[in-house]
């Protein structure tokens, strides 16, 4: 299901395997796979990472030993750019329910489940196009307009009208299908002529999320605190403050 999804990514990470010192001529470590091989077991175990997601289940650290079997010393590796995929590319999160590192539990990012929900045949995952929506609205003070998600979404080569491997017709999924899910507000912006459209958080949004998680997952993104970007901080704070009395 997601082989050449992986694949896209992995063969963006091509300069972050040379660099790795993983993967430098180590004589005491273990000697550097050559790339189609790396690319071909983060794929494998990608796909077999995202039917675990699917199914609920939670992945041991021996399950995916076994799948780069013949490769374990490089499992390290392998593991740390498929998580960083999984959480960049997906929207998926692994966190140790048994340490140490021996079994991860899969959960969707900020805690949104819009990927739990998909029945019948497996989806791939589109949790991370809506965290980077609702990014996009929170740092435009909560109106962001189409204009503007467009522009951002051309940068990750996301375009309107144009079937993605990954994320499918965004603008079904950004328009019709997060909204009837109640994670978008998508409306005309007022007084607006000719016609323009905005997008808004939705009520599921903010039932599911918060700004301060929104915000702690830009700031790891970016590596940095979620102080660093004072405005944001302070009306997720604010947000936080005022919650528990509503």
């Amino acid at each position: 299901m997601a082989s050449s999804q992986s694949s896209q990514y992995s063969e963006g990470t091509e300069s972050d395997h040379e660099e790795c010192p993983c993967t430098s001529a180590d004589p005491e470590g273990p000697q550097p796979l050559p790339d189609e091989v790396l690319y071909n077991k983060i794929d494998e175990l990608m796909e077999f990472l995202l039917l675990k997601y699917s199914n609920k289940e939670p992945a041991t650290k021996a399950d995916m030993l076994h799948v780069v079997r013949g490769y374990e010393e490089h499992f390290p590796l392998i593991l740390s750019k498929v998580f960083h995929c999984l959480y960049m590319v997906f929207g998926i999160d692994a966190e140790e329910v048994n340490a140490p590192g021996h079994t991860y539990a899969l959960v969707p990012v900020l805690g949104l489940t819009h990927n739990r929900e998909v029945g019948g045949e497996q989806e791939i995952p589109k949790t991370s196009l809506l965290i980077l929506i609702l990014s996009i609205i929170f740092i435009k003070e909560n109106h962001a307009s189409e204009e503007v998600v467009w522009d951002m979404l051309s940068r990750m080569q996301v375009f309107d009208g144009t079937e993605h491997d990954i994320y499918g017709e965004p603008r079904k999924f950004l328009t019709e299908d997060l909204v009837q899910e109640g994670y978008l507000v998508y409306q005309q912006v007022p007084d607006s002529d000719p016609a323009r459209y905005e997008f808004l958080w939705g009520p599921r949004a903010y039932t599911e999320t918060s700004k301060m998680r929104v915000l702690e997952h830009l700031a790891k993104v970016h590596g940095c605190d979620p102080q660093s970007y004072p405005r944001l901080y302070e009306e997720a704070l604010e947000e936080e403050q005022v919650a528990p009395l509503a």
